[in-house]
């Protein structure tokens, strides 16, 4: 069966909620399509201690401010999908939980959203998908030799799940820095962490509030044609978060270079010695999810799709929002993605 509605978001994180909420302000009928099966996107499948890198009322969607929760300066996962769940609630959006969009078409003057439970038509698509369902895995040698436990940041959950072992860390970005940082807080776990140049640390006193300011001037530098100042990426790679400051400063995260390669029962260092392991956990990052826009044959040489501010190039009616700092400052993080929200769904009011 083919539906009709004026626009489709694909992905109902907090990207997809944010779009929805813009959407709603401008009297468009849409429909909001997510693979989840509950509300909370990617938040409700994070590792157990994670927090946010800023206080809740920084950390807020637009037109609801996050409620502040009781005995943490920085929210916790399970918080933020209790507000995103509020959220959805709130603002009555109209979210299909458990619908997979497989493909966008061009079809005449509408797109074509396929989905597992049929098919939209479109004056105009807004995709949200994020990154979290695309893990990466660096390309190394004989990795299959491992006889271990290969995971990577989207399969971590909590330190007991090691209890006894040796784990070795791989990935010196966030991810990396804080699973380790639990790992070694617990103390019924050996850790090794390895990254592949020395891991820079912000400075202690930086969170989510700054880098948001940091990631907003650097984008108004830029649209004026200034000197790149280069940004977040410019302070350091590692937001010193509690947990992440208490291991560093218990000399419990020292990091050291990239092994050589796997063995059967562990790693292999550059200089030849050997240290085993139970475990390999692989905090190396994600790509942006975008294998549904296939068809509309989009993108660019580095695959992501060139955009002006979030509209593609390539194809007008097609948005993309959420996916980091290509498709607006910041706008891979709950306080950031809401300007670039409101300014994708001006601009589709006025095509459409």
């Amino acid at each position: 069966m083919t539906q009709q509605t004026d626009v489709v978001v694909v992905g109902g994180g907090q990207a997809g909620l944010a779009a929805g909420y813009h959407l709603r302000r401008q009297g468009l009928d849409f429909v909001i399509l997510d693979a989840d099966a509950a509300p909370g996107g990617s938040w409700q499948h994070m590792w157990d201690s994670l927090h946010l890198f800023s206080p809740a009322e920084h950390s807020s969607l637009p037109g609801r401010l996050m409620p502040a929760q009781v005995g943490e300066t920085y929210p916790g996962a399970r918080h933020v999908v209790d507000y995103l769940t509020d959220y959805e609630k709130r603002y009555d959006l109209p979210v299909q939980h458990g619908t997979r969009v497989d493909a966008v078409r061009r079809d005449a003057d509408r797109l074509l959203a396929e989905a597992d439970t049929g098919t939209w038509r479109a004056k105009a698509v807004i995709s949200a998908t994020g990154s979290w369902s695309r893990p990466f895995l660096p390309a190394v040698p004989v990795r299959s030799i491992f006889a271990g436990r290969q995971l990577h940041t989207v399969d971590y959950r909590c330190p007991a799940d090691f209890a006894g072992q040796s784990v070795v860390v791989v990935g010196g970005g966030n991810s990396g820095a804080q699973i380790a940082a639990d790992l070694a807080l617990d103390g019924h776990v050996k850790v090794t962490w390895v990254t592949q140049r020395p891991p820079r640390f912000l400075p202690d006193d930086i969170d989510g509030r700054a880098l948001f300011d940091v990631a907003t001037a650097r984008r108004h530098a830029l649209d004026a044609g200034r000197t790149d100042t280069g940004g977040v990426a410019s302070l350091g790679d590692i937001v010193a978060v509690p947990p992440v400051r208490t291991a560093r400063d218990a000399g419990l995260l020292t990091a050291k270079p990239m092994f050589a390669q796997l063995t059967d029962d562990g790693v292999q260092w550059a200089d030849g010695r050997h240290t085993g392991a139970d475990a390999v956990i692989w905090c190396t990052g994600f790509r942006p999810a975008l294998a549904h826009l296939a068809p509309l044959n989009l993108r660019g040489p580095r695959g992501h799709i060139p955009t002006d501010g979030t509209r593609a190039l390539g194809e007008p009616r097609l948005h993309l929002l959420g996916y980091g700092d290509w498709t607006g400052p910041a706008s891979a993080t709950l306080i950031g993605v809401g300007r670039p929200a409101r300014d994708a769904v001006r601009e589709i009011a006025g095509l459409l």
